[in-house]
């Protein structure tokens, strides 16, 4: 059986990205709401709006979410990467 390693260290490196209480309560927000600006970004936890773009960043850096800018604002979603979002669903239900 042949393991394709660098395959498992991208999903290892999803897995690492989203094991943060407050980036799981993100990605549940962006789930719920789709599209949302740093400003509107649903947690539960009280976090100030530049430690949830410095969660986001990480996020992005592994493509579980993406930003799209539309004028001044920048909002961010989901990304569905070899089922992320579906993982999180059953993950976060």
């Amino acid at each position: 059986m042949s393991v394709d390693y660098k395959t498992l260290e991208r999903k290892a490196d999803i897995l690492k990205a989203i094991a943060h209480p407050v980036r799981l309560a993100m990605l549940k927000g962006l789930m719920k709401n789709g599209p949302t600006r740093v400003m509107d970004m649903e947690t539960g936890i009280k976090v100030n709006p530049a430690t949830v773009s410095q969660h986001l960043n990480k996020c992005k850096n592994v493509n579980i979410v993406t930003r799209e800018r539309k004028g001044v604002e920048i909002y961010y979603s989901i990304r569905n990467v070899e089922g992320v979002a579906t993982m999180l669903d059953v993950f976060l239900s």
